[in-house]
């Protein structure tokens, strides 16, 4: 359970992103912040004036998570990319199409340019940034091209090169005019270089003549030069600012790096694409103490992308694997491309693997009871219901419950816990087809026939296929089958596993009088759960989930008006009382069976009604008998 207060105590005072998310796991809110503690804490301090927007937000909070970055401006790039990849309810500011503003070089033109360019291109010029102020970036362009006299024209060069007139900026001393011939291409590139190094980071040249420029100002008295110089500095020092989360390039790559102590690890995944960081997940492992980095690597690595559907053509990893050429020819093999695993040791590259580290160990420092709990609740309460119930090997449990108005449109729910998790995934819901009214035996024997059914043709086709037994539906059996009810349930279960010679423990979730859990019939016994125990919780929640499905089902039966009976058929007869005759006569033969004056007795009810549905069973069976 996510304890807000607790979790609050744990925000780090570091830069990054922080993420709200509901009870449905939808992110509502996406923000940055400076310090993660102080912004995050002010949603919940009650004596803040917060806005409505803003507390309406905060009511429908149920868990938050984050992302520590290297600075405020990484973070603000990195809410922008996470806003519009997954557009919560509550942010505004940010989901428009603007993007923040890059520096572009035209370094596929012999004689390049320098220009703000709104998004990367795949045009082979070079880009740096992103930039959060696009005023920093014209300052920086404009004073780039002064100093380094590059061209603004849109002339292609050298083909254009002596048809024209060269432009004001040549008379001005701004262009060395190589609209004209005036400068060699090798002259010029040597400035575009020295422009590049600036861009690249070499800022000091440029910021000692600036700064020199501004004092000389200062000291002649010219104090407009001079302020003109300061805020040329303040372009530079904006510029200086780099991150690290969007990179230049437009590859798709994964980065992982982890942290552990002792058996706990935390494993952390970055998924960039087309160049911006959009996710991350978390991901915790348990080892032993003497695994190394290479094998708790490897077997994440394998694990990881057996079941994703999506590889990048790069993984950057933060160490190394002992079977790495093995790995990426599967790799490889699985995307239909090439992949390439790497470890980079220095660079831009490097700095997103220590990123991708640093949120690990965070999460890992801050998870360690809550890794605790989370395992004592999961796997903790299996090992109980193993030694309450005498059974070893338990991982898989599969419980079954039905649902009906009266024996209305019955449906059936399949539930799937594995290691105490639900596996949501492997739910199935059922329309019942055999069964006419409220039998739950019946019910139950039909849904468990057609599920084990299925399981057994389905392995015996895949097995004349060759093909592997994870490609079915129902091909996984449970080793533990769990009905909602008690010694009866029970029995219909053993039965229907003995009719398909199957051997499948089998427990009945047993409720008290208050239609809460009370223990597990098992072996015609019924054993009891030490209050509050996990293993008391556990079977709590698969009770509890099996009816929710179930009862959801039927609810979006009837939304979709899919739930019908032969009284939608009857002139006279419409929902309001249909309801009510169900309500009276349970169920649908008992309506059959009626005199006209006992369906009088319905509230609401008509002597013409009466007549009409009276009329139409009777009709109806007359008509079948000469049928």
């Amino acid at each position: 359970m996510f304890n807000i207060e607790e979790e609050l105590k744990k925000l780090p005072a570091k830069p990054g992103v922080y993420i709200m998310h509901n009870d449905k796991d939808e992110i509502i809110y996406v923000g940055k912040a400076i310090k993660l503690c102080n912004r995050v804490r002010q949603y919940f301090q009650g004596s803040r004036n917060l806005t409505t927007k803003i507390q309406h937000m905060v009511s429908h909070i149920a868990y938050f998570e984050y992302i520590i970055t290297d600075s405020e401006l990484e973070a603000l790039v990195l809410e922008c990319n996470l806003i519009k990849e997954h557009r919560p309810k509550y942010n505004t500011m940010l989901k428009d199409d603007k993007n923040y503003p890059y520096i572009k070089v035209t370094t596929n033109e012999e004689y390049p340019r320098i220009m703000l360019a709104r998004k990367m291109k795949q045009d082979k010029c070079k880009y740096f940034g992103p930039y959060t102020s696009a005023g920093a970036v014209k300052d920086i362009i404009e004073l780039l091209r002064k100093l380094f006299k590059i061209r603004t024209c849109s002339r292609k060069l050298p083909k254009d090169i002596g048809k024209d007139r060269p432009c004001l900026y040549y008379q001005i001393k701004q262009c060395e005019g190589p609209c004209q011939g005036y400068i060699s291409k090798e002259d010029y590139q040597k400035s575009i270089e020295k422009v590049l190094g600036f861009l690249n980071g070499n800022y000091k040249d440029v910021s000692e003549m600036l700064t020199e420029k501004m004092n000389q100002a200062a000291a002649e008295l010219e104090f407009e030069s001079a302020a003109e110089y300061r805020n040329l500095l303040k372009s530079i020092a904006k510029i200086a600012d780099r991150q690290k989360i969007n990179s230049h390039g437009f590859e798709n790559r994964d980065i992982i790096a982890f942290a552990k102590e002792k058996t706990d690890a935390v494993v952390s995944v970055f998924f960039i694409r087309d160049g911006k960081l959009l996710g991350r997940e978390y991901f915790h492992m348990t080892q032993d103490e003497e695994t190394s980095d290479q094998e708790l690597m490897s077997a994440f690595v394998k694990q990881f992308y057996a079941g994703t559907p999506y590889l990048p053509g790069e993984i950057f990893l933060e160490c190394g694997m002992d079977d790495i050429e093995i790995v990426e020819e599967w790799l490889s093999k699985k995307r239909g491309g090439r992949v390439h695993i790497r470890i980079p040791v220095r660079g831009e590259k490097h700095r997103l693997v220590e990123l991708a580290k640093e949120n690990a160990r965070n999460v890992l420092n801050r998870d360690k009871e809550k890794l605790k709990r989370e395992e004592q609740r999961t796997i903790g309460a299996v090992k109980e219901i193993e030694q309450l119930l005498g059974i070893k090997g338990l991982h898989r449990m599969e419980a079954f419950d039905i649902s009906n108005i009266s024996g209305f449109q019955t449906v059936a729910s399949m539930v799937v816990f594995e290691d105490g998790k639900a596996r949501k995934r492997d739910y199935r819901k059922f329309r019942l087809k055999s069964v006419d009214g409220p039998d739950d035996y019946k019910s139950m024997e039909e849904v468990l026939t057609r599920r084990l059914l299925h399981g057994q043709r389905e392995i015996e086709e895949l097995k004349e296929k060759n093909q592997d037994l994870e490609f079915g539906s129902f091909t996984k059996f449970p080793d533990l089958l769990l009905m909602d009810g008690g010694k009866g349930q029970v029995n219909v279960a053993e039965r229907v596993l003995k009719d398909l010679n199957l051997e499948i423990p089998v427990c009945g979730m047993v409720k008290d009088d208050n239609h809460r859990t009370r223990g597990l019939y098992y072996n015609n016994d019924e054993i009891y759960f030490p209050k509050r125990s996990e293993a008391f919780l556990l079977v709590t929640r698969i009770q509890d989930e099996a009816h929710r499905f179930a009862i959801e089902y039927h609810r979006s039966l009837r939304a979709k008006g899919q739930v019908s009976s032969a009284l939608d058929d009857i002139k006279g007869v419409g929902p309001k009382r249909r309801k009510e005759l169900m309500k009276h006569f349970k169920q649908i033969q008992n309506i059959k069976e009626a005199t006209e004056d006992e369906i009088m007795q319905v509230p609401g009810m008509t002597r013409k009604a009466a007549k009409e549905i009276y009329s139409f069973f009777h009709l109806s069976q007359e008509e079948n008998v000469i049928n």
